[in-house]
């Protein structure tokens, strides 16, 4: 007689944590402003780029140089080695209005700038 009140109560749960991870995603899991940026002669193209606030950020940054470089930013807190030839992905965090600098930790001269609105 006990084990079947049991295994109601676990039943229960159960199908209690299945629809709770049926929920909505959290509001940081929405769908992320893609910018698409190229590394070429030394150079990001285009060197400045915009987003929306409070929205995630997914760049992609594809370089064509023959040799590697990294896209580095204290501001956004982010820093990724891409391979010559290849593209690397950046996951931002959603960020609040203004202006955040990127640039080439190989390369002094080369330089960027998010604008977030």
């Amino acid at each position: 007689m006990f084990a079947v009140p049991m295994m109601k109560r676990l039943t229960l749960a159960a199908a209690v944590c299945g629809i709770a991870t049926l929920q909505a995603p959290p509001s940081w899991a929405q769908q992320a402003t893609e910018i698409r940026v190229t590394y070429s002669n030394g150079q990001f193209q285009p060197a400045q780029v915009s987003a929306p606030a409070d929205k995630p950020i997914l760049f992609r940054v594809k370089n064509l140089d023959g040799k590697a470089m990294e896209f580095e930013s204290t501001s956004l807190r982010v820093e990724k080695v891409v391979a010559a030839g290849t593209e690397g992905v950046i996951n931002v965090r959603a960020l609040k209005p203004g202006r955040y600098e990127f640039y080439d930790d190989f390369n002094d001269k080369a330089r960027g700038a998010l604008t977030v609105q």
